[in-house]
């Protein structure tokens, strides 16, 4: 059965859509903010590969609406923490601590969730909990996020053929594999 190779093919014949753009953008925003998953890495790399003179278009648009699903995380944060605050859900102590912290380390937690797979929407809204200043929050936003899809991008240009080859002739057998892998994680924790 071939199921994970038609998954491929279909997902490299969507980003030829006329929509592509727009789901992207889309996701790049809610990602950022709301949606755990699929980072927008998954749409922008086979829109990249198919479409590789706007490959760096693509990145700048996922980099701008990532940013400002962002800013709507750090709003959802500010709101979050008045609300638990109000209602004596959480000791102003701990938050008291927890400020220090992010006071001292926050553009750091930012920059590295920005970049990183670890969720962004996790330092966006603890951005935004935390008082973050909104400016360092945007400018390590658009560098960190600009970073890697930027660089999606540019090894999807520059690789891209060659890659895709190899996951055409090996997707199926990688795709069964990772559901063994995960079968056998989530057996071993549990």
């Amino acid at each position: 059965m071939q199921i994970f190779s038609k998954l491929y093919q279909k997902s490299l014949d969507w980003a030829q859509s006329k929509f592509a753009i727009y789901w992207l953008a889309v996701v790049s925003f809610l990602e950022s903010s709301v949606l755990p998953y699929p980072p927008p890495d998954i749409l922008l790399a086979p829109m990249a590969l198919k479409q590789a003179d706007k490959a760096y278009y693509f990145a700048f648009i996922a980099t701008i609406f990532s940013v400002l699903g962002g800013l709507v995380g750090y709003l959802l944060g500010d709101i979050l923490l008045s609300f638990l605050l109000n209602y004596e859900l959480i000791e102003p102590v701990s938050v008291a601590l927890i400020e220090e912290f992010f006071d001292q380390y926050g553009i750091l937690v930012v920059g590295i969730a920005a970049f990183s797979p670890i969720p962004y929407k996790l330092a966006t809204i603890s951005a935004g909990s935390m008082a973050m200043p909104l400016l360092p929050f945007i400018a390590i936003s658009l560098v960190a996020r600009g970073a890697r899809y930027y660089l999606v991008a540019g090894l999807v240009k520059a690789y891209g053929s060659a890659c895709d080859k190899w996951l055409k002739k090996y997707m199926d057998r990688l795709g069964y594999g990772l559901i063994v892998l995960i079968i056998f994680g989530v057996w071993y924790v549990g």
